[in-house]
């Protein structure tokens, strides 16, 4: 049959002279894998760069349930990028955010609030005119309440410790995989505020980056072969 979704571009892969694999998180199905044939000749039916990572579209595809990889019948631009390419800094938080969903991303079914969320953070990224420093910290904090192990509570005065192996904001120290009380309280504020909001989480150069190296611990804690994200050590370097 035929599907039509949107979807968004995770992997591509070269397969044979003229064609690619690509793999696509899609709204209608979750992840998917398609083979896009010609696309790799000197008059393309589609452009190499629609299939480009994080591209975001529009697509029909032959989808058939006992099939791993479908082929592509149609496709456009669901969003055309003005900034995200040509800004090192857009555009490393926007790899990073890739690497975590290639990582993150098995399930072959619609998961339509999931979808949603990643989409509008690939066009939040592109469009916003305030700083993008929080928002790959505002990425892993949110996306964990979709994979399952949302930290639970919130800071306060009474809780102001979130333990990355309790998963949970905490009156008093443990001693071990805790959470300092500003970082406690950044993520506490990154978890509640939308992410239009999340340039207005104050804090320092210095517990910014112990913040995103304690989220990404947390998804080592909780995500069975999780083993860490290439991609920050350069994000690290970048918002530096």
């Amino acid at each position: 049959m035929l599907l039509k979704t949107r979807g968004i571009v995770l992997r591509t892969f070269k397969y044979s002279e003229t064609s690619l694999i690509t793999e696509i998180y899609t709204e209608a199905k979750g992840l998917r894998k398609y083979i896009v044939s010609g696309v790799r000749t000197k008059k393309p039916k589609f452009s190499a760069s629609l299939l480009q990572l994080m591209s975001l579209l529009e697509m029909v595809a032959y989808d058939r349930e006992n099939k791993e990889l479908n082929r592509v019948k149609e496709l456009k631009a669901a969003y055309v990028y003005q900034q995200l390419p040509f800004d090192i800094r857009r555009s490393s938080v926007g790899l990073f955010i890739t690497e975590v969903a290639q990582k993150t991303l098995k399930e072959s079914e619609q998961n339509e609030a999931l979808f949603n969320f990643l989409f509008h953070t690939y066009s939040f990224l592109d469009q916003t005119p305030d700083s993008v420093a929080n928002i790959h910290l505002y990425f892993l904090a949110n996306l964990s309440v979709f994979l399952g192990f949302a930290p639970n509570g919130e800071y306060t005065e009474d809780t102001p410790y979130f333990n990355l192996k309790e998963g949970t904001f905490l009156e008093f120290e443990l001693l071990k995989y805790d959470m300092s009380e500003a970082n406690s309280e950044a993520l506490s504020y990154l978890l509640q505020c939308p992410i239009e909001d999340c340039h207005n989480c104050k804090i320092s150069k210095k517990n910014r980056a112990e913040l995103l190296e304690q989220l990404i611990q947390y998804y080592q804690l909780h995500l069975e072969n999780f083993l860490g994200v290439q991609a920050h050590a350069i994000l690290r370097e970048v918002m530096q």
